[in-house]
């Protein structure tokens, strides 16, 4: 078995009107995609941000690289979208990832090979307020990819992505990958994650409801029999 990357070991966040996750649990080794599917609301964001230190969690225990969340993780080696994506309005493209680079002490011509990386070249010397909403999103994702991070935390990152864009983060999350980066994604759409995935992961009303089998026929099937079994309705 590969190294775990990311542990998650029963994990809760409670907000004021109980919303949030409870007990989740959930592992991404060194060299896996790993998606985490479910209907708005499921609490993939809440997990996701946790994961980043960016809410506190109740109870349970986050690890990255073997370390607690709070323990002195080498955040450096972890890139995330999450929100919204990193930009500077009045920056360029490139600007705004030169100012990510230097943030994230990236190696000399990360900024360019990002740029390749995710067909941003037509839009490098323009500002980030003229881009469009998909632009923008790419432009954060290759933030996040910039410093060659040994976790990727990705929420809904091809949400407002056009498919030439799409197909780009895909190829890009494989590569990454297969260089032996653990990845974690989010995803209301699970045709796409089960192009990439080497699992999947359903999470329902703030909990862990069982995996998917990315090769399996009929995944939206399946999908909402799991969703129908804590419901208890018939989809």
């Amino acid at each position: 078995m590969s190294a775990a990357m990311l542990e998650i070991d029963r994990a809760s966040v409670t907000y004021r009107g109980g919303a949030g996750i409870a007990e989740v649990s959930l592992r991404v080794d060194a060299g896996e995609i790993h998606a985490l599917v479910g209907l708005n609301g499921a609490g993939k964001s809440t997990l996701m941000s946790a994961t980043l230190g960016m809410v506190p969690f109740s109870s349970g225990t986050i690890c990255i690289g073997g370390r607690g969340i709070d323990h002195g993780v080498d955040w450096g080696a972890v890139g995330h979208y999450v929100g919204r994506p990193f930009a500077y309005p009045d920056h360029t493209v490139e600007g705004t990832l030169r100012v990510a680079a230097e943030l994230a002490d990236a190696p000399a011509g990360a900024v360019d090979d990002v740029i390749a990386e995710l067909a941003l070249e037509p839009m490098r010397a323009k500002r980030v307020s003229a881009l469009s909403s998909g632009n923008r999103q790419r432009t954060g994702i290759a933030a996040a990819l910039l410093a060659a991070p040994r976790l990727l935390v990705l929420d809904e990152p091809t949400n407002a992505l056009d498919p030439a864009a799409t197909i780009a983060l895909r190829g890009s999350l494989r590569d990454r990958a297969a260089a032996g980066a653990a990845v974690l994604v989010s995803s209301h759409h699970l045709d796409e994650v089960a192009r990439v995935a080497h699992r999947i992961t359903v999470i329902h009303r703030g909990g862990i409801v069982g995996e998917l089998d990315p090769g399996g026929a009929d995944l939206e099937r399946a999908f909402f029999s799991l969703v129908a079994q804590i419901d208890g309705v018939t989809w």
